[in-house]
């Protein structure tokens, strides 16, 4: 069968968004991790900036380069065959036509999608001025008309993530900033940071577009989510911290215990590993 092409991926992406399902969407780190995911049936796949941070050696936040994101980007687009949508922080660029920009090189490199915070890490009461926000989001889209690529951005607000703000207000805000995006045409929207139920369906209920949410400690299971009305359900840095959680058990378990048994027990066969990457360069 022949691969699809860019524009198709980028349609099977959105209407991901629009199923009988809750789109359920891992985010890998590298080709390794996209190909398991792949591998395991995910219909998408999405990065996770603090992954492929972390291992560039940089902590997350834009603090690793647009270029080395760019060349994780292409080798895991052209490594799957599923939709690749790319977590690219607050876009690489302080004005619209620069994360325009980078959504251009984006899809260069095989994306047809990403998100786009408002907020930012190390200042935790900043976030983006919401006509600044509108502004951005229609460059990124009409980037990706021009291209000719139905690119779908997922648009956060970090109101509830940092806790930005007066408590009581946080969520209203939060769906006032989302439809604010929404009305400038992003296809998704992310509120990270709404774990509890009343929070979620509130959001669910208001938010006038797809909504997705970040899982985490505390999120209820992904059936529960579907009901609550959750377009999308996202994992951000999870599994590369859960991964990183388990090689640090295996090195202390050398280092203290002189065995092996969490290395070996369980463990994918390595013939299977090898087929993973095998296909691509037949």
């Amino acid at each position: 069968m022949a691969k699809r092409t860019q524009a198709e991926l980028a349609r099977d992406l959105l209407e991901l968004h629009h199923g009988p399902k809750i789109f359920v969407l891992p985010n890998a780190w590298d080709v390794a991790s996209a190909r398991i995911f792949e591998e395991a049936g995910f219909p998408a796949i999405a990065t996770t900036s603090a992954g492929v941070a972390f291992s560039f050696g940089y902590p997350d936040g834009e603090k690793m380069s647009r270029s080395d994101l760019l060349a994780v980007v292409r080798r895991i687009a052209g490594a799957v065959d599923v939709p690749v949508t790319v977590d690219a922080e607050a876009g690489f660029g302080s004005t619209p036509e620069q994360v325009a920009a980078t959504a251009r090189d984006l899809m260069d490199a095989g994306a047809v999608g990403m998100n786009l915070e408002d907020g930012a890490e190390d200042r935790p009461e900043f976030l983006t001025d919401v006509n600044r926000q509108q502004e951005t989001i229609q460059a990124v889209l009409e980037a990706g008309k021009r291209a000719g690529v139905p690119f779908v951005l997922n648009a956060r607000t970090d109101i509830l993530l940092y806790g930005i703000g007066p408590a009581e207000t946080r969520v209203q805000r939060a769906i006032e900033r989302l439809n604010a995006y929404r009305a400038a045409g992003a296809p998704s929207l992310f509120a990270p940071g709404a774990k509890d139920r009343e929070t979620i369906g509130q959001l669910a209920r208001d938010v006038a577009g797809p909504l997705n949410i970040l899982a985490t400690v505390g999120t209820p299971p992904i059936a529960e989510l579907q009901k609550l009305g959750v377009a999308r359900v996202s994992v951000g840095s999870g599994p590369i911290r859960a991964t990183l959680a388990f090689l640090g058990r295996i090195a202390r378990q050398f280092r203290e215990e002189g065995v092996f048994t969490l290395m070996t027990e369980g463990t994918i066969p390595y013939p299977d590993a090898n087929r993973l990457f095998h296909r691509k360069h037949n």
